[in-house]
């Protein structure tokens, strides 16, 4: 399991560039197999489109129970919204599975690649919910949005629109704002560490004024962020 990180290779581990070098067969979503393009040279590669994630995975395991090295990618961390929980699920589902070895190597998340384009966000307590309700019941991320309202987190919001989902945004914003002021900074940053990164510094009162879909990763501050310096800064607590 490779973490690719944000995409661009500057941003990859060593782990996982060597990883994916070493590799057979590398398996994937499409767009993420596309990300690293330039390393790929004589691996044989399976890629599938989204919602396929449990037919990769499947393909991934049989390969590799067959004696091959596969790596299979994940943008960000594949412990992190990535395909490392499902691979272990169906490989130790199956006794005829569990000799496979497995290693699961970490990358730069889109909750940190943002964070660090905007400044430092996250320097305190902060929560990631996504807002897909494929997965998940809408009614339990309206619940767990506002529990980290209540609970002044620092919030990260992955998947916050898609074309088919434009309420829900608008939703998650309205919810916070019975917990945080209006004046509270939000960052929005389109493809971070990608081309065409895109970064706004706005308040919870204007964020849907800017454009936000499924490459973007939101930062909704705490009652102490603030900015600085054009920075999005969530102070740790230090007396300076």
């Amino acid at each position: 399991m490779v973490g690719l990180g944000p995409g661009s290779s500057e941003y990859m581990s060593l782990r996982a560039r060597k990883a994916i070098a070493e590799a057979e067969i590398i398996v994937g979503y499409k767009t993420y197999v596309d990300l690293i393009a330039d390393l790929i040279d004589r691996q044989e590669v399976l890629s599938t489109g989204m919602t396929k994630e449990i037919e990769r995975c499947a393909m991934a395991i049989e390969r590799a129970a067959g004696g091959k090295n596969v790596a299979v990618v994940s943008s960000g961390d594949p412990g992190v919204y990535g395909m490392a929980g499902l691979i272990l699920e169906l490989l130790y589902r199956d006794d005829s599975y569990q000799k496979v070895e497995v290693e699961i190597i970490p990358g730069i998340t889109s909750a940190t690649a943002a964070a660090a384009c905007l400044g430092a966000p996250l320097m305190h307590d902060f929560t990631v919910i996504s807002l897909s309700d494929l997965l998940t019941p809408w009614e339990l991320i309206e619940k767990r949005l506002h529990a980290a309202g209540s609970g002044d987190f620092v919030v990260v919001l992955y998947n916050p629109a898609s074309r088919r989902r434009t309420e829900h945004i608008k939703i998650a914003r309205q919810i916070l704002l019975n917990y945080k002021s209006p004046q509270t900074p939000v960052g929005i940053v389109r493809n971070a560490d990608r081309k065409g990164q895109d970064i706004i510094l706005t308040n919870l009162e204007h964020m849907l004024e800017h454009p936000i879909d499924m490459f973007t990763t939101v930062i909704i501050g705490n009652k102490t962020t603030t900015s600085i310096g054009g920075y999005m800064v969530t102070p740790r607590g230090y007396s300076i």
